[in-house]
């Protein structure tokens, strides 16, 4: 069996999916890949929306019969894969192999840190409680153990740190639950498993020896593919850096109070010790000012370098006291191995700054990340894909700038790749339309949202709703949403008012809501049909110019002697905004209009590089226009 009996005319594919329609883009990026396998080499491919990316790849992985490992930068891929495509594959080519999806470590429920919960039973809400005691009545039922089994928990409760684990916090082998282990159990049958579907996030922190276990899985793989590849430079940006939070420094606090009160009632000063370090994290997270932001390490800030003082004293204090302690349980020993990697930790992140590194801190809620971010990675990921001979596959449909694979390459260091561009089998003249309004403003402008509301309402009269308003800031996304609520009658959904998938539900099933999202809803959002028939972006998707990572790029690469607005700001804008394009079509029978309202697009030089990059659609600033296409190609 070949790839042609099953992706070509009349093969299986045809013959047992009902509207499958081969395609010489999939062909060629089969083909490509099967190559790459039986080589053990490097492959980049953009395949556009519509080139049947997924199968593409699946294919030769089947036909190849070697331990693969597929990575994914969603959670609706990686379901996507696992329950339909996957399975959809191997019913067709009836081949017997093993496909296994493995989680993060915080995705299973841990039973230590349950029966600690439920023993402690110190909770800030009823809700908590009462959310605590539905997860241990599940606790006894499920057999896998994964959060996502239990739909009456909302996915970002805060319930769930209290019963999963980290690799700081777990026992392992000496967990009293270790033979129960959920997370032991999903690793050691994904050994066992012929294709391991995993997240970016997961892959990328065995890469960076931040987790345990997984690392027994890729040395026996031959095969690694990167779907959604476009959001690795990101990814392998943040596993390669040295971070610490203040949520660690708070379950440390935590687990040491749920340990103590397990074991011993004599132990009161060890209680005392743990409840001021929990008062010297939340001091220090006062110190950094009341507003959420990333910014570059302080040289002088008196308050805050006093607070830094406090948490460090209590955390010796606690370390010393924990070193004592140890002796009494397993739990307590690993809070003392803890409270001396956290000293370690701390001192590093709140010293001097190591050579080609940026030192930066970013505001949480309730909470601080403090983070030394190497400036580049290319080595370190060069590094790790070198070390043994394998196959590596990177795709995405956006990896390009006008048709160039450089910035990728050079990102992640990968100059030894084949390269492979496969433009997508939309026809984008007959399906979109780009409208870019006339008289709009700067974007830098004070009143620049007010102005972008009043140019999209009359669209969204013509469209009658189904609409993404994508937006860079959250700030602009809730003023928008303001302005918005008293002036259409669509239904209004707004990003950050119930989980993701729920919004994404919802706007489906409404089919004429119009939704307002900001970063997350400009990748792996795939809402196919009327549902969704006009996309808005708000602006030209550059990165915050005081971002202290993007400040120190810049002056590195000025010393380079390169343009960093040429060779790094202008093409990492020109692929965000090829994915926030990307929303709109999704299926060949889908139709409908692409407004983006920066008016730098059409008046700015650098515009044409953006428009270069985007689909080849029609074009118009004329409001009437759109009514015209709407009447003939949509409604038409």
């Amino acid at each position: 069996m070949n790839l042609t009996d099953i992706l070509g005319e009349n093969g299986l594919l045809s013959q047992a999916i009902l509207g499958f329609t081969p395609r010489d883009s999939q062909q060629k990026m089969a083909e490509a890949i099967e190559k790459v396998i039986a080589l053990s080499a490097q492959l980049i491919v953009e395949a556009g929306t519509g080139t049947g990316k997924t199968f593409g790849y699946l294919i030769p992985i089947f036909l190849a019969q070697k331990k693969t490992i597929i990575s994914t930068g969603t959670k609706n891929l990686q379901d996507q894969l696992f329950f339909i495509d996957l399975p959809v594959i191997k019913k067709i080519l009836a081949f017997p192999l093993k496909v296994v999806l493995l989680k993060g470590r915080a995705n299973y429920l841990c039973k230590h840190r349950l029966a600690n919960n439920i023993e402690d039973g110190r909770f800030i809400s009823r809700q908590l409680v009462t959310q605590l005691h539905t997860i241990n009545a599940w606790a006894a039922a499920t057999a896998i153990g994964d959060i996502a089994e239990l739909s009456t928990v909302a996915e970002d409760s805060a319930i769930w740190p209290y019963v999963t684990s980290t690799a700081d916090n777990c026992l392992s082998q000496d967990c009293p639950f270790y033979k129960e282990c959920f997370v032991v159990k999903a690793r050691a049958e994904a050994l066992t498993a012929d294709i391991i579907v995993v997240n970016h996030h997961l892959f990328f922190a065995d890469m960076a020896l931040q987790e345990e276990g997984f690392g027994e899985l890729l040395p026996g793989a031959d095969v690694i593919v990167f779907d959604e590849a476009h959001h690795l430079p990101d990814i392998a940006s943040q596993f390669f850096s040295t971070t610490l939070t203040g949520r660690q420094l708070i379950e440390l606090a935590r687990d040491t109070t749920a340990e103590t009160l397990q074991i011993a009632n004599d132990m009161r000063h060890l209680l005392e010790e743990a409840d001021q370090l929990q008062t010297a994290t939340y001091d220090m997270r006062l110190a950094m000012g009341v507003e959420l932001r990333r910014a570059p390490w302080p040289e002088n800030h008196p308050s805050l370098f006093k607070s830094i003082d406090c948490v460090k004293k209590s955390l010796r204090s606690l370390e010393e006291t924990l070193k004592i302690a140890a002796v009494r349980s397993k739990g307590l020993e690993n809070c003392w191995r803890r409270s001396v990697e956290l000293i370690e930790q701390f001192d590093l992140l709140t010293g001097k700054t190591p050579k080609d590194t940026v030192h930066w801190f970013e505001t949480h809620m309730q909470s601080f990340t403090l983070q030394f971010t190497p400036m580049v990675v290319a080595d370190y990921f060069r590094t790790y894909i070198e070390e043994k001979k394998r196959a590596w596959i990177f795709t995405s449909a956006t990896l390009t700038v006008k048709n160039n694979f450089q910035l990728f390459v050079d990102t992640l260091g990968l100059n030894n790749s084949l390269q492979l561009q496969l433009k997508s089998s939309f026809d984008y003249q007959k399906q979109a339309l780009l409208y870019v309004p006339r008289g709009l403003p700067d974007p830098r402008a004070q009143h620049y949202t007010d102005a972008l509301v009043e140019a999209v309402i009359p669209v969204l009269q013509i469209t009658q709703g189904k609409a993404f308003l994508l937006f860079t800031s959250y700030r602009a996304m809730e003023y928008a949403a303001e302005l918005l609520k008293d002036r259409i009658s669509f239904p209004l959904l707004l990003q950050g008012t119930q989980p993701k998938k729920d919004l994404i539900d919802q706007f489906k099933s409404l089919g004429n809501a119009v939704l307002l999202g900001t970063s997350s809803f400009w990748y792996g959002v795939d809402v196919r049909g009327e549902a969704l028939s006009c996309v808005v972006i708000d602006k030209l998707p550059f990165a915050a110019p005081d971002d202290p990572i993007l400040k120190a790029r810049i002056q590195m690469l000025r010393k380079q002697g390169s343009n960093p607005f040429q060779t790094y700001q202008l093409p990492s804008a020109i692929l965000i905004l090829k994915q926030g394009a990307g929303r709109l079509i999704r299926d060949s029978r889908d139709r409908g209009i692409l407004m983006i309202c920066d008016p730098r697009l059409v008046g700015a030089r650098y515009g044409e590089a953006f428009l270069q990059s985007l689909p080849d659609m029609q074009r118009t600033r004329d409001l009437a226009k759109i009514q015209e296409f709407w009447t003939d190609t949509v409604l038409g």
